[in-house]
């Protein structure tokens, strides 16, 4: 990074080159910063692509929640059963080229500093200065693991849909799926389709929905999400928000008794774990919400009733239980509330309390409608800050 690193003022460094920090380089371009000269994007990955290039080879383009197109460049119609961990990074990509957006990589930011010039980032190859900051580092390199009692003492595998490749490897195992958003449901149905036996843990009922997942929905949703990061909380995420949609994809298999939530985890044992919900005979099933008139019957669970639930013998844990913001590089400025949030403004961008640093992909953002906006926003922002400083050193 020697181009960059000379000891000069970038008037914008962005942090990450996934859908945010794609759209924020393109605004920052289109409004007259020099690629390189004045402003660079920086990116953790060996390519193209931000957390797609990372996602499971089965997760189709009509099995992906809806990705949305980078400003300035549509996403022609694709083949809808190739792999989105290859139609993105390729869109990405080529975007990056028609753009000629200023990405290094890979280069792994380790920290953030400020003072009153600006803010330097340290990362792997050395540090760069600028005056302002986007960060755009989404949600996949911090998957959420939550705690059970005595997951210590389980035996067998356990594995993060962040690490989950092929449901091949599991063929003949039984498989606890633990989480309530899509990649659960579809980890599901593509485990029973490879042989392995699935058994579906939610904490709660099922958030089926039949409402049209249309733009009037991802609105309501966002705004839920950004009422929590503009008091400073830890932001949910925009999956667990938006339910699961109650279509001709997952109802033959609620009907079949595939679909079912088997209800919460109690405790896991050495070889196993206890669930509340199938009752003292393993064949029962807790409340599945706007799913429940569609429910054949189910099958018993293996295993025995135990004072606390039913106890049923697993080979494998998979946790379906998504991610959150990845922001261990802003530890340090002061800016992460005891609640694990940073306090946002209203534009769901502008960190409060450090003016040059935006946020985007976080919270609100956390989808590729949402930070597709969040990059225009952050880029704008950020070019307002610069250019206000620049008068004020006139």
């Amino acid at each position: 990074m020697t181009d960059v690193c000379d000891g000069r003022m970038l008037r914008v460094a962005v942090i990450g080159a996934g859908q945010a920090g794609l759209s924020a380089a393109y605004y920052l371009a289109a409004r007259g910063l020099e690629p390189w000269r004045e402003f660079v994007v920086v990116d953790a990955n060996e390519g193209p692509g931000g957390a797609w290039r990372h996602r499971w080879d089965s997760l189709t383009l009509d099995r992906a929640h809806a990705i949305h197109p980078l400003p300035g460049a549509p996403l022609e119609t694709r083949d809808p059963t190739e792999p989105a961990n290859r139609v993105v990074p390729r869109y990405f990509g080529d975007y990056e080229r028609r753009f000629a957006l200023p990405v290094l990589r890979p280069v792994s930011v380790t920290s953030l500093t400020h003072d009153e010039s600006g803010f330097t980032v340290h990362t792997g190859r050395g540090p760069l200065a600028a005056a302002s900051i986007i960060s755009a580092t989404g949600t996949w390199d911090s998957p959420y693991l939550p705690h059970y009692p005595g997951i210590e003492r389980f035996a067998g595998r356990q594995l993060h849909t962040h690490d989950y490749r092929s449901a091949e490897e599991f063929r003949g195992q039984r498989v606890l799926i633990v989480g309530g958003g899509t990649s659960a449901v579809q980890a599901v149905q593509e485990l029973y389709a490879h042989g392995a036996e699935p058994v579906w843990s939610t904490r709660r009922a099922p958030q089926w929905t039949r409402r049209a997942f249309d733009a009037e929905w991802g609105l309501s949703v966002e705004k839920s999400v950004a009422a929590r990061t503009r008091q400073g909380l830890a932001p949910l995420s925009v999956s667990a928000a938006t339910g699961l949609p109650l279509n001709e994809l997952y109802a033959p298999d609620i009907t079949a008794g595939l679909l079912v939530s088997r209800g919460p985890i109690v405790r896991f044992t050495e070889r196993g774990v206890v669930l509340d919900g199938p009752g003292p005979d393993g064949a029962g099933k807790p409340d599945q919400g706007e799913a429940d008139a569609l429910v054949g019957a189910t099958a018993p669970l293996p295993g025995r009733a135990v004072d606390d639930g039913w106890d049923t013998p697993i080979d494998t844990v998979l946790w379906a239980t998504g991610f959150r913001a990845h922001i261990p590089h802003l530890r340090g400025l002061g800016t992460r509330e005891r609640s694990g949030g940073v306090v946002m403004a209203d534009d769901g961008v502008t960190v409060v309390k450090l003016p040059g640093l935006f946020l985007a992909g976080y919270g609100a953002s956390a989808s590729t409608l949402g930070a597709t906006r969040a990059g225009r926003k952050a880029a704008m922002a950020a070019l307002r800050v610069t250019q206000e400083r620049a008068a004020a050193a006139a």
